[in-house]
C-alpha cells in the first residue's frame, strides 16, 4: 500500500488497523425462506401421515402459504383414498368369482338332486307295477291243462277201451283211434306209471308228469285221468291223434 503523504510510522499504524478490521458476519436467511421450509415440512409430513405443528416462536406463514400446504394435504388424502380403493379392488373382484363359483356348484349339486329322485321315482314306479302284475297273475286260476275237458262220467276198462270211448266227447269218431294206439304205444306202452328219466310220466308221458293234475289229484295213479289230459293236449296241439302220430312219425316225438 502507497501513501506518498503519511510517515513511515503512519504508515505502520493504517497498515495494523487494516489488518485487524473485523470481518462481516454471515447474515441471517430471510423470514420468507423460513417460512416456505415450514411449509414444505408440514406438507412432507401430511403425506406421511404424520402431525408436523410450527414452533410456537416461529413466525406465523403467511396465508397463501397456509392455503397451498392445506391444499395440497388435502389433494394427498384423496390420492390416498383412491390408492386404498383401487388395492381393494382386486379383492371384490375375487370374492365375485367365488361367489359366481359357488353359485354354479350349488346349482349342479342340485340338478343332480333331483335326477337321482327322477330316477328313483321312475324304479318305484316300475317296482310297484311289476308287484301289481304278480298280485293279478297269482289271484288268477291255476290251470296248465292244455285244453278245456268236457265233463264225463268215469269211464271203465282197460286204458285203450277207455281212450277209444272218449273219442267222440273231443269231436272225433273212432277212426282216430288207429292212430292214437300207436302213437301212446310208441310213448309209454300205454302204462299207467310209465317214467323216463326227462321227468316224462304216465300214458301221455306229459312232461313233466305234475301238468296231468290239472285232469285231476289222482294223476298218478288213474288212467282215466292221465288220458283225459292226453286227449286235450292233442287237440290244442295237433287237433287230432292223426295229426299227432304224423308228427311223432317225422320227428321222434309230439
Amino acid at each position: 500500500m502507497e501513501n506518498d503523504g503519511a510517515s513511515a510510522p503512519e504508515q505502520r499504524s493504517l497498515l495494523s488497523a487494516h489488518r485487524r478490521k473485523p470481518q462481516r458476519k454471515p447474515s441471517r436467511p430471510p423470514k420468507l425462506t423460513l417460512i416456505a421450509a415450514g411449509s414444505a415440512l408440514a406438507l412432507a409430513g401430511a403425506a406421511a401421515g404424520a402431525v408436523v405443528a410450527w414452533p410456537a416462536d416461529s413466525p406465523p406463514a403467511s396465508a397463501s402459504v397456509a392455503d397451498a400446504s392445506l391444499a395440497g394435504a388435502a389433494q394427498l388424502r384423496a390420492l390416498t383414498g383412491a390408492a386404498a380403493r383401487d388395492s381393494g379392488l382386486p379383492q371384490s373382484v375375487h370374492a365375485l368369482k367365488a361367489r359366481e363359483a359357488s353359485a354354479r356348484q350349488a346349482a349342479t349339486r342340485r340338478e343332480i338332486a333331483h335326477q337321482r329322485a327322477v330316477a328313483r321315482a321312475r324304479k318305484a314306479r316300475a317296482a310297484a307295477a311289476a308287484k301289481a302284475a304278480a298280485a293279478r297273475r297269482a289271484a288268477q286260476p291255476a290251470s296248465t291243462a292244455p285244453a278245456s275237458q268236457p265233463a264225463a262220467a268215469q269211464p271203465q276198462g282197460d286204458p285203450q277201451q277207455i281212450a277209444e270211448g272218449l273219442l267222440g266227447s273231443y269231436g272225433w269218431s273212432s277212426s282216430q283211434f288207429s292212430c292214437l294206439q300207436p302213437l301212446w304205444d310208441r310213448e309209454s306202452g300205454w302204462s299207467v306209471t310209465a317214467a323216463n328219466p326227462s321227468g316224462a310220466y304216465g300214458i301221455p308221458q306229459a312232461l313233466p308228469g305234475s301238468k296231468m293234475a290239472s285232469a285231476g289229484p289222482d294223476w298218478q295213479t288213474s288212467a282215466a285221468t292221465q288220458i283225459r289230459w292226453g286227449l286235450g293236449y292233442i287237440k290244442s296241439t295237433y287237433g287230432s291223434p292223426c295229426a299227432a302220430w304224423s308228427h311223432e312219425q317225422a320227428y321222434g316225438w309230439y
